[in-house]
């Protein structure tokens, strides 16, 4: 049996939670206030404590850390943010912040009260973020004036700011930095009745007619995530035009998803793939990532970042000191057999 797949198509993937070249007018479906915002109701109600708080005292908001797997809003609630204070919000992510200078930059245009917002800011370069410690605490910054022995250092006076910084691993955050955010959120997956309530609001913005077991349809395939449900809806909408009346019904729904190889659970053909690899050529495991990698042709890395979350957060896959295993919960969902975990030796 020879299984393959390209990874560029595997990135191309419906369910896939990084920012598509589809998605550029995602921006149109965000909401702008936290009334607006659906779901994360622990992190909504601190947060409006936290603003309603620093605009009596007429402060700039703490800074603020959002964690939370990819696809969630991160990006979506700091500028919710920046308008519930009524503030202007600039926009990086931490690759793009190559040289300390850059960081220089942005903090001395900044205006009072202003919020920068750092995507991705695990991966900002250590001598970037020692520039980043007295301007969150002293909000100033030392610029080195010079070389050699006629070196000066001049501190900068900043406005008063907050800073955002968004990561999908805040385990890899040094402990200096995490430790000056005054308030750290982390996003969780939604439920798919949240996620129903957010597929009918974009719906809404976009002008498509869909019924509200059209909507949990969708909802119950978007893997906890809205930036799933968003592309779902429109890929759907695709076929409820072309090969319906126009109207996202449940079996419209249901026809058009398991056409782009969404199933029932959420999985996508790479996901089903990998189990079936496990439990084909492994004996439902323990296997390797990079074993397993080679035998479906895809990257160690991908695999790790991409496929496994959901397989593990839905009890489909476990880890072991050994590697991968299939679970019972996995074999049934496959239609397949389960005869108990065998060694590969057997």
């Amino acid at each position: 049996m020879s299984i393959s797949y390209s990874g560029g198509e595997a990135e191309q993937a419906v369910t896939r939670t990084s920012m598509l070249p589809e998605d550029s007018n995602e921006g149109s479906l965000r909401p702008r206030t936290l009334s607006e915002y659906i779901g994360q109701t622990k992190a909504k109600e601190n947060l409006s404590v936290f603003i309603k708080a620093a605009k009596m005292r007429g402060e700039p908001l703490d800074h603020v850390l959002l964690h939370g797997p990819p696809g969630l809003g991160k990006t979506t609630l700091a500028s919710v943010i920046a308008n519930e204070m009524c503030v202007n919000m600039r926009v990086t992510s931490g690759p793009t912040i190559e040289k300390p200078g850059d960081l220089a930059a942005l903090l001395t245009n900044l205006q009072e009260n202003d919020i920068l917002f750092v995507d991705e800011i695990h991966r900002l370069d250590r001598a970037v973020e020692e520039i980043l410690y007295p301007a969150m605490e002293d909000y100033a910054i030392d610029i080195i004036i010079g070389k050699g022995p006629s070196a000066n250092s001049i501190r900068l006076d900043l406005p008063h700011f907050t800073l955002i910084g968004a990561t999908t691993r805040s385990g890899q955050l040094t402990a200096p930095l995490r430790d000056r955010f005054g308030v750290t959120l982390r996003l969780e997956l939604y439920t798919p009745a949240e996620l129903a309530d957010i597929v009918r609001r974009s719906a809404g913005i976009l002008g498509i007619e869909i019924e509200p077991e059209g909507a949990w349809e969708i909802a119950s395939r978007s893997r906890g995530t809205p930036r799933i449900a968003n592309r779902m809806l429109r890929r759907v909408r695709d076929f409820a035009q072309v090969e319906a009346d126009g109207v996202i019904t449940r079996p419209v729904a249901d026809a058009a998803l398991t056409r782009l190889e969404v199933d029932a659970k959420g999985l996508d053909n790479i996901d089903r793939l990998m189990l079936r690899s496990i439990i084909e050529f492994y004996k439902g495991g323990p296997v390797g990532l990079e074993t397993l990698a080679a035998t479906i042709n895809e990257e160690a890395v991908t695999l790790e970042d991409v496929y496994e979350p959901y397989l593990l957060q839905q009890g489909f896959l476990t880890r072991t000191p050994r590697g991968r295993c299939v679970t019972r919960k996995a074999y049934e969902h496959l239609g397949i057999e389960y005869y108990g975990q065998q060694s590969i030796e057997d």
